[in-house]
């Protein structure tokens, strides 16, 4: 790609082997190409990306799913995308041009479209997929919206886009396809979909 990079690999003692990969990985490429910064438990997702971005070196943060659901072939695309508009933030949606997901039951895509329009009509954040977690950030930008960012689980990657609208920051969109895990279980169940209605009246009331 001629693009310098680093990946910087989270894993919070997940029984899948994650590391075992890493570790393989980075036998073969070296360990300025691939850092492993394993956590020895679950902490969530904002402190993996504060965790994750002690470690960056570059001037631009790319934050993927590492399960293949964000496939690695859009990333040049976000890359191309920041250049042309000089974006702070690009954003992968899943909700325009020729974006999708597969592998989603009725049910699931009901929930995920449910999610973005109820916060489509409330917060007017100038974007199309607030829940969505594979995005390019200018290094400093993330690191401004993890001050201001107090929420958990799903309602985080919404309240990200929320608050940098608040600052000014601009956002550029690419449409991508979400592919879902061929293995392992999905988290989201009724008590995510219950905090995530809180975090957006929350958000509503604050914003």
């Amino acid at each position: 790609s001629g693009i310098d990079f680093e990946i910087i690999i989270i894993d919070d003692g997940s029984p899948d082997g994650t590391q075992e990969v890493a570790q393989q990985l980075e036998k073969i490429y070296g360990s300025d190409k691939i850092l492993l910064r394993p956590r020895a438990r679950k902490l969530g997702l904002g402190t993996a990306y504060i965790h994750g971005m002690k470690y960056a070196t570059g001037n631009f943060i790319v934050i993927m799913d590492a399960d293949l659901s964000h496939h690695p072939k859009f990333i040049p695309e976000f890359i191309r995308k920041q250049k042309e508009g000089n974006f702070d933030i690009v954003s992968g949606t899943r909700y325009k041009g020729n974006g999708g997901v597969h592998g989603w039951d009725l049910k699931r895509k009901l929930i995920s479209r449910g999610a973005n329009f109820l916060t489509q009509v409330l917060l007017r954040p100038g974007a199309s997929d607030l829940t969505g977690s594979f995005r390019l950030y200018r290094k400093e930008v993330l690191q401004k919206l993890m001050e201001k960012c107090v929420s958990k689980g799903y309602v985080f990657q919404m309240e990200m886009i929320v608050r940098a609208r608040q600052l000014g920051y601009t956002i550029g969109e690419v449409p991508i396809s979400f592919v879902d895990r061929v293995y392992g279980e999905s988290k989201l169940g009724g008590n995510e979909i219950v905090s995530f209605l809180k975090g957006l009246l929350t958000l509503f009331a604050t914003t």
